[in-house]
């Protein structure tokens, strides 16, 4: 029933959703639009059941709060992230099953997830720039954790409050609008699209009424113990 909900999607959702930025224009609240694209194996496109992974991604923000809703084969996500401390909630709706589950994420379990990225470092201007998603960036070379050179596109443009990317980008000291990252092995390549200043609403982190409370590892088992 739940096959088609697969954690390494959700999993590539939360670090594609991961922004910040130190610059000019400050926004409290909004909606920022990216565009997702992917590099997949055939045994990647399998395990997703032939579903397309998504390739617009909306994440609205208040403050240090953000939220993601999307829809994902029969089933509706929506997934929550309070940046400030470093903890999360998953919300899955199946109207077809009549189900309503709900995966709060800890501390801990954020810490556990952040432990598999690699992490970046000698963030480094090279002067070459161009428009993306409407703001002047820059490009920024840089470099992982066993030594390769990487790029990135930055802007300095504008400040959002803190809603997460310096956990991937430690040291930028720009707002990322276009990147490369490698989550699962799934290679993604994330581009802004729009950043659109706004009241979104309260977002709250409190499990809503009706959603059953499990683990990552029940949900998991629901999906027939697949990734």
């Amino acid at each position: 029933m739940f096959k088609s909900i697969k954690t390494s999607v959700v999993a590539l959702i939360l670090v594609s959703s991961a922004i910040i930025a130190h610059a000019q224009k400050k926004i409290a609240e909004g909606t920022i639009t990216y565009g997702l694209s992917y590099k997949l194996t055939e045994e990647q496109k399998a395990a997703m059941g032939g579903q397309e992974p998504p390739a617009e991604l909306k994440v609205k923000f208040n403050n240090g709060l953000t939220k993601i809703e999307m829809e994902q084969g029969p089933a509706l996500i929506g997934i929550v992230s309070d940046n400030n401390e470093k903890t999360g909630l998953l919300l899955i709706d199946v109207p077809v099953a009549q189900k309503q589950f709900a995966v709060k994420q800890t501390k801990a379990d954020i810490e556990k997830a952040m432990g598999a990225i690699p992490k970046y470092s000698d963030f480094k201007a090279t002067g070459e720039k161009q428009t993306i998603g409407g703001f002047s960036a820059e490009k920024y070379s840089y470099k992982d954790d066993k030594g390769a050179t990487l790029e990135l596109w930055a802007t300095k443009d504008i400040e959002l409050p803190n809603v997460g990317s310096q956990n991937y980008f430690p040291g930028l000291t720009a707002f990322p609008v276009k990147y490369t990252l490698v989550q699962r092995g799934v290679e993604t390549t994330t581009t802004l699209k729009s950043v659109v200043e706004g009241k979104v609403g309260a977002i709250s982190k409190e499990v809503p009424t009706g959603y059953e409370v499990v683990t990552m590892e029940d949900l998991a088992k629901m999906q027939g113990g697949g990734e």
